[in-house]
């Protein structure tokens, strides 16, 4: 039966759409050729530098150019190697986010409330683009999309994407409850196939995935380096019936789903060969929208986090960590050593 789920795994990304190329660095040095000397500056960085490991998802004031500082060309090429980075899936998810920042805007009344640039605080425009070493096909080097609640980090060797990890999305409002995009839910799918999950479980195996009644108010990985210090719990993969396996990989699929046909394959097989049946589902919280709730995906190599706790329970953080890999940690390190030897 194992082998069963396996293969219904693999077949499963036969049904997502391959576009592009993997190799971004066409992409990356058509975006360059746009900038002015100036804006070339602020985009680009060595690919050692610490900014490369400053991953945020809240207003913040940032490193790197954004939307404002582009004309209609420039910002074209950024969203074009935005575009050849994501599916077209998490391409439509980032494009949502950002307009939900139109949203908020309206909700929070928030015109006064300032950023220390003298921008609005809710910003659609206001997500930066940085470059980490020189983009090549024969080379590495990685670059990062951020602002409020996206933070999309990439590594490229030799024109294959290596890492695209941590991968963060959330949607405040999570579900809109007023104005013209009233009932809008951006992370729909991740929010209804995890409470599904968990509501189809029997009391026994509720008790099992369940390790709380309160949700954490956040992900407990946050904007960590390093994704440490998260104690696997929850039911393992193996102790799920037939059905809820399906929709177990369902889920996980939702995840993957979100970056280039490429790259999602690559970590889908990872994902495999660590193992399915050595991952696990946690839950914390209602069983419910409006009740805050909490879940995780955790394996030998993976973890993935899901959590709508904050503003009465409509507010989603999501975060994708691969625990081997994470801004191609061991691809680097192997690159420097060679370097240095």
């Amino acid at each position: 039966m194992k082998n069963k789920y396996i293969l219904f795994l693999i077949i499963c990304f036969l049904f997502l759409e391959k576009i592009g190329a993997q190799d971004l660095s066409e992409k990356a040095n058509a975006f360059l050729e746009t900038l002015s000397e100036e804006l070339k500056a602020k985009a680009l960085f060595s690919l050692d530098d610490v900014e490369r490991y400053n991953m945020n998802y809240v207003p913040l004031p940032r490193k790197g150019p954004t939307f404002h500082d582009f004309d209609k060309n420039q910002k074209q090429a950024a969203l074009d190697l935005l575009g050849a980075s994501l599916s077209k899936e998490g391409y439509k998810k980032t494009e949502e986010i950002r307009e939900l920042e139109n949203v908020l805007r309206i909700i929070e009344n928030d015109d006064n409330d300032k950023m220390p640039d003298g921008r609005p605080r809710r910003d659609p425009l206001n997500y930066h683009f940085c470059i980490f070493g020189t983009p090549s096909p024969t080379d590495i080097w990685g670059w990062r999309f951020e602002g409020h609640h996206i933070s999309l980090n990439f590594t490229s060797n030799v024109g294959t994407i290596v890492s695209a990890t941590p991968t963060f999305f959330g949607s405040n409002p999570g579900i809109v409850k007023t104005g013209e995009h009233r009932g809008k839910q951006v992370l729909k799918k991740e929010s209804v196939l995890g409470l599904q999950l968990a509501n189809s479980f029997s009391k026994e195996q509720l008790k099992a995935a369940k390790f709380s009644e309160e949700a954490p108010y956040e992900i407990y990985t946050a904007n960590h380096r390093k994704a440490e210090g998260v104690e696997k719990k929850g039911i393992p993969y193996s102790q799920l019936t037939e059905d809820q396996k399906k929709r177990f990989i369902e889920l996980l699929e939702v995840y993957i789903g979100n970056y280039i046909f490429d790259f999602s394959e690559n970590f889908r097989n990872k994902i495999i060969k660590a193992g399915i049946e050595n991952l696990s589902f946690a839950w914390a919280g209602g069983l419910k929208e409006g009740v805050a709730y909490y879940y995780s995906i955790h394996g030998p190599m993976l973890l993935i986090e899901f959590d709508n706790s904050q503003n009465n329970a409509n507010h989603v953080h999501t975060v994708v960590r691969d625990l081997t890999n994470d801004y191609a940690e061991d691809i680097l390190k192997e690159h420097y050593e060679m370097e240095h030897n």
